[in-house]
Formats: structure tokens, sequence, C-alpha cells
């Protein structure tokens, strides 16, 4: 991050563990419909840092990697070097396909990076990143969608310089062109922006009804920066938005991404971790009111590890989950636990929830 952004926290084991929590429901049957791995200076979580993190005690059978700029390749034409991350995440869910390392299918489905802004010039792009991943969903490739990154605000502290984007990015013909390569590959689009880029997002969906796309992190809640002491403002926007999004059949949210520093809930900032009852009583409204609006069918977890793991625990953060929906019927449950996140990511291992 620059000078003058929102620096990342970095991670605090010894920080986490003042705040333990056995496993509530262990038995649930968790996708994991958002992480990343990667390896920066200064910032490291692979397989055995995940895989520490999926033993304690939740029932996760398959995870979702969504991009994070990790492993690009070092050489060859700038739209191409995306592909690397793709190929490190495939030898990753080769390595948990043998079943070495358990039962939990790490990056079953896999979310890369594509420039969707040069237009036309990004279907070459897209089919080496489907042929990185084994090949076609239908031919057990694990390649599912673009993440291209669109979050904007005036406030500079609250953007990532790694992601240049501009305030009307999702509308200007070049991405859109881009943009329509997606459905005829069978692709999924992950949307990550702010919450008041939401209408934007709405005519994406509007115009490209074929293409499933599924909002990140409730919609990018802030309350950092000019948002800090904000929170009815924002939460009388976003809800009005997502309401208006949630018209859209095509689009689904993720539920989590709440402990990032922009969210403005400070977790981070406490002598002690937060507890799970902490986590869900300051998240409650904004979950609920996701599920209320697109139904839990259209609705799935994620834990956005490791980017969260600078909050809270991955353990309490699952707790607190289950804490919001605890009165959700047994049906309800599977769809915002896995099935949602099966049905939108076509998970090969789908079949082995049931």
């Amino acid at each position: 991050m620059s000078g003058t952004s929102l620096p990342h926290n970095p991670i605090r084991p010894d920080w986490l563990a003042t705040r333990q929590e056995a496993p509530l429901d262990p038995g649930q049957l968790i996708v994991d419909a958002h992480h990343h791995l990667y390896d920066r200076p200064g910032a490291r979580y692979l397989l055995d840092d995940m895989l520490a993190d999926l033993c304690s005690g939740h029932n996760v059978r398959a995870t979702v990697f969504v991009q994070a700029r990790s492993m690009l390749r070092a050489v060859g034409p700038e739209p191409m070097k995306p592909i690397g991350e793709t190929e490190f995440a495939n030898g990753i869910a080769a390595m948990c396909a043998s079943g070495r390392y358990g039962d939990v299918r790490v990056c079953d489905a896999i979310v890369g990076f594509a420039n969707l802004r040069i237009g036309d010039a990004v279907r070459p792009v897209l089919d080496a990143h489907i042929a990185a991943a084994g090949g076609p969903a239908a031919l057990g490739g694990r390649f599912r969608g673009i993440r291209h990154i669109a979050a904007w605000d005036p406030d500079p502290a609250l953007l990532n310089p790694a992601y240049p984007t501009t305030e009307d990015m999702l509308d200007t013909p070049e991405f859109r062109e881009g943009f329509a390569h997606l459905s005829s590959l069978s692709l999924s689009f992950d949307a990550w922006l702010f919450f008041h880029q939401i209408p934007r997002l709405t005519a994406l969906a509007r115009a490209f009804p074929q293409t499933p796309i599924v909002l990140n992190h409730c919609g990018g809640i802030l309350g950092a920066g000019r948002y800090a002491g904000r929170s009815e403002e924002v939460f009388a926007q976003w809800s009005a938005s997502l309401r208006e999004l949630a018209t859209c059949p095509n689009v689904m949210v993720k539920l989590g991404g709440l402990g990032m520093r922009i969210s403005g809930f400070a977790f981070d900032t406490s002598e002690r971790a937060p507890s799970s009852i902490q986590l869900a009583d300051a998240w409650r409204r904004w979950i609920v009111f996701c599920i209320e609006a697109f139904g839990p069918a259209r609705c799935m977890f994620e834990s956005n590890f490791p980017a969260d793991k600078v909050s809270y625990d991955y353990c309490v953060g699952w707790n607190a989950m289950k804490r919001i929906v605890t009165g959700a019927s047994t049906e309800e449950k599977a769809d915002l636990f896995w099935r949602s996140a099966s049905r939108f990511y076509r998970l090969p291992s789908h079949d082995t929830h049931n």
C-alpha cells in the first residue's frame, strides 16, 4: 500500500491466541467461498497456513480461491502474467485432491484476474486461464471466473494502488467489450467495489443478464476515512442500492469481508481478539439484510482469509456467522454455508455434500 493508503495490519498470532473458542455446530458442512493464498515480502499465507486454520474444528470441505496478485509470471506479455496465479492455485488444488492433506479440497474453484479493459484482446487471456486450470469445467477444469477489482473512492486512503481503477470503469465501452466474453466461456464475475458503486454493478448486471455475478464482501461497506462515524448514513445508502441489485436474478452476494480495516469495525484495535458474540453483534444487521434482500439461495458465507485474519481467528469467525443465522432452517443453512457457493462455482465436489 502507498503512504496515503490505510495500511494492512500484519497478522498477529499472539494476539489472535488471546481468544480461543470451540467450534459451534461442528458438523455443519462449509464451503469457504472466498480466500487468498500468496507469498509477498512481509505477507505470507500459503497452503500450510490455511490448513492450520482449517484444522480449527469447522467442517470445511472445499474452498474457492480468489485472485490476489500471487505468483504472477515474471516475464512475457503483461496481459498474460496473471496466468501464473491460476497455475499456482491449480497446483495447490492438485495437492489437496491427492488426499495427502485430508479431505478438504482447497482451491476447488479458481477465480483469476484478466484485464477486461483491453476489450476483445482479453479472449486469449481467458482461454489461457481455462487451459492452465485443466480445461473447461465440463471436463474437470477448475477455472470459474474473473475478478477485476473496481473499488474506487475519492478518498485515496481507501484505495489499493495495486489495483488502478476509475469511478466509471464498469460503464466504459472497453471494459464491457471484455466483460462480454465471460458468458460465452461459461465464466462468472466476482465484483469487488464500494457500497456507493453498487448502482453501477446493477446496470452491468442488467446489461449482461446471462453472466453470473457475485458481489464480494457484503457490498463494500466502508467505515474508515471519510466514512468514519457515518454508519447510519452508509447503511441507508447501501441497503437501498443492495435491494435494487437483488432484483437482478444473475447476481449473488458473499457474506463476509468485514474484518478489513476499511469496514471500520476496528476489531484489530482491541487489547484482546474479539469473540464470536462480539463479531456477530457487529455484523448482524448487515448480513441479515443481505440474506433478506437476496434470500439464502443467493448468499454464501466467506472467510476472506487472510485479509480478515488481522481482525479475528478463523474458528471464531465461522462461529460468528453461525450465531447470526442460528434461527435459520436446516435447508437455509445448507444454502448459506455450502450449497449456494457449490452451485455458483459448479464445484466438482458438489455431489459429496448432498
